[in-house]
């Protein structure tokens, strides 16, 4: 195949081809700030909280006495009413904080720096609000106030184990920010949400759900014959923390929701059966009927919120999509009717749907709203994977909810099964990692005139060496992201004309600060041929210039993640990767500790559970 002889696309535009922005960690001054406003509240914090187990002031008494007597929270400790309530704004705030900038980063591209970016500060007050959440459980009841599960660190001071656990989870996603910042310098800025740093401020701000959950039930005053109206007001508290859960373990797949996935799509589904496994059979056997409709139903007024508040409605950013887990609520909801009482037969059956009827109701619904909708190349994979992550999640959801009623199985069967769990999950995800990339894969490309515009569009002509694609493609498109405004996206599927030659069906960017290349996923196979790239002096990249010439497909990830640093030994990255991990892995052993530790020495079994036998010695039949 010959290059064609055509027109340089390059006449100068309006905008800059240069990238200008630092690409590596923060001015140092910037962080160093930072982190001084940080420990400066945290004394300040402390300070209060001593004073208050002390006895010298009375202002947090007041009010936890107000909380237990206000009507929507009546039936609550006021510690706890607190606690919960400080953790769950400042979730709100960080969630709002998150999605507005992985839209910046998608739109603008890198920051400044950490203070230059707005987003980045919901992020933080959110993460710090939520540890500070885990330090008022601790310090606020006093004597036997936090219960019989409760952590004793002296003779006087008890912390209820929900607290110790909430203080855990975001101490590790408020640890994210800084690290982040420290892994930029290392390894250069690596713009995607599933890099390391990135997972912890995610994770440990997902999983401090299942800290709040045993938290609340540390809480609840119990009572010998519990009114309809409490009951009714401790069922909508219980279905705002498994909202919550399902929306943190949603976040997971915000790349996808913005239609810029670094990975397979078949992790899509992937995650999407995991959250509704975990979430909505927890929420369905802990709260009773219709709480696994109503868990969606909060997810849906909440993060759909968020996609309002930083979409083009409010903040002027990039909409971002929202997975719809309608369907697999209700088929929780029509298993629990006939299997309640079987908790982990309930769980296998309600993954197995969610992974098959889930899994094509959530399709048809990517078709319609995403801009990644799901192809038949993905569907018996990601069918697979979806049964997969359903069941394994569904377990490890019946597993949460018996832990906090205190009617967890044998210790050896819920052992099994926690582990068998994670190690489903852990499985699928490692297989949708795995990729290929086609060898030798080339096009020459022809670029139209450029259109008039301040960055310059043009439509362009693909012709491959060989047919790209088996059979459907998951995706062969034109992205161009980052183009330096707050709709700096644009994902244009290309028109197939024959099976070596495609084009595009609109103009798309090829000048200012956009980048722009072909995307290919086909089966395994997932890379990238650039098409325009600006100069970035930062890097050390002169621009590559969108013209007809001859490409070959490669790494995407040097394309779109141009900042991440090459000449860094790839053990240093692999032993930094692990230690990650390995926090990870401790944070989520840390919580199953938590919730066995309440089932053991929690006290009475809620008096409103659907289970006829309140023993805490219950065995779970299977």
């Amino acid at each position: 195949m010959s290059s064609s002889s055509g027109v340089v696309s390059t006449i100068a535009p309006a905008v800059p081809l240069v990238e200008s922005r630092p690409a590596g960690g923060a001015p140092l001054a910037e962080a160093l700030g930072a982190t001084a406003a940080v420990v400066a509240v945290s004394v300040v914090l402390g300070w209060v909280l001593l004073a208050h187990r002390s006895g010298r002031i009375q202002v947090l008494d007041r009010a936890m006495a107000r909380l237990e007597r206000t009507e929507g929270l009546r039936g609550v400790a006021g510690w706890a009413s607190l606690s919960l309530m400080v953790a769950m704004v400042s979730l709100i705030t960080a969630l709002l904080g998150m999605y507005w900038d992985i839209a910046l980063h998608i739109s603008v591209g890198r920051d400044e720096g950490p203070l230059a970016n707005p987003a980045h500060y919901p992020i933080l007050i959110g993460l710090y609000g939520l540890s500070a959440a885990g330090a008022l459980a601790c310090a606020l009841p006093r004597g036997d106030q936090a219960g019989p599960a409760a952590i004793r660190v002296s003779r006087e001071w008890r912390m209820p184990v929900g607290g110790v656990l909430l203080t855990g989870a975001g101490g590790y996603a408020l640890l994210g920010f800084p690290l982040d910042d420290v892994w930029h310098r290392i390894f250069g800025q690596d713009v995607t949400l599933w890099g390391p740093t990135h997972l912890m401020l995610i994770g440990g701000a997902g999983l401090s759900l299942i800290a709040m959950a045993v938290l609340f039930e540390e809480g609840v005053i119990r009572s010998a014959r519990p009114t309809r109206s409490l009951l009714r007001r401790q069922w909508l508290q219980r279905v705002g923390i498994t909202g919550g859960l399902l929306i943190g373990l949603s976040v997971f797949q915000a790349e996808f929701d913005f239609g810029v996935p670094q990975f397979r799509l078949v992790l899509q589904p992937l995650l999407i059966a995991v959250a509704a496994g975990i979430a909505l059979v927890t929420a369905r056997l802990w709260i009773g009927r219709g709480g696994a409709v109503a868990t969606v139903g909060f997810y849906l007024v909440v993060r759909g919120g968020v996609s309002v508040v930083v979409g083009p409605a409010v903040l002027g950013n990039l909409w971002s999509a929202v997975p719809l887990y309608l369907a697999e609520a209700v088929i929780v909801e029509v298993v629990a009717h006939k299997l309640e009482r079987r908790p982990l037969l309930l769980a296998t059956v309600s993954g197995v749907l969610i992974g098959t009827v889930g899994f094509a109701v959530e399709g048809l619904w990517t078709n319609l709203f995403f801009r990644l909708p799901w192809t038949l190349d993905i569907a018996w994979e990601g069918a697979a994977m979806a049964v997969t992550g359903g069941t394994c999640g569904a377990l490890i959801g019946a597993l949460l909810a018996r832990g906090l009623q205190r009617r967890l199985p044998r210790t050896a069967t819920r052992r099994l099964v926690f582990g068998l769990g994670l190690l489903g999950i852990t499985a699928a995800v490692v297989n949708g990692l795995v990729i290929t990339r086609p060898t030798g894969l080339e096009a020459d490309v022809t670029v139209a005139a450029p259109t008039d515009g301040p960055e310059g569009r043009s439509a362009l002509r693909l012709e491959f060496d060989r047919p790209p694609l088996a059979g459907e493609a998951t995706w062969l498109d034109v992205t161009a992201w980052q183009g330096g405004t707050k709709q700096g996206l644009v994902v244009e599927e290309l028109r197939q004309v024959s099976p070596t030659v495609f084009e595009t069906t609109e103009p798309v960017p090829v000048g200012g600060t956009w980048k722009t290349l072909v995307r290919l996923h086909d089966g395994r196979d997932l890379s990238a041929m650039p098409i325009y790239l600006p100069e970035d002096p930062a890097l050390g990249e002169p621009v590559l210039a969108a013209q007809d010439d001859t490409r070959t497909f490669g790494d995407e990830k040097k394309i779109l993640q141009r900042e991440l640093k090459d000449d860094v030994a790839m053990w240093l990255w692999t032993v930094a990767g692990l230690v990650v991990l390995a926090c990870s892995v401790v944070l989520v052993l840390a919580l199953g500790w938590g919730v066995s530790r309440w089932d053991r020495l929690g006290g009475a079994a809620r008096l409103d559970d659907p289970a006829d036998d309140p023993a805490p010695s219950y065995k779970e039949p299977v």
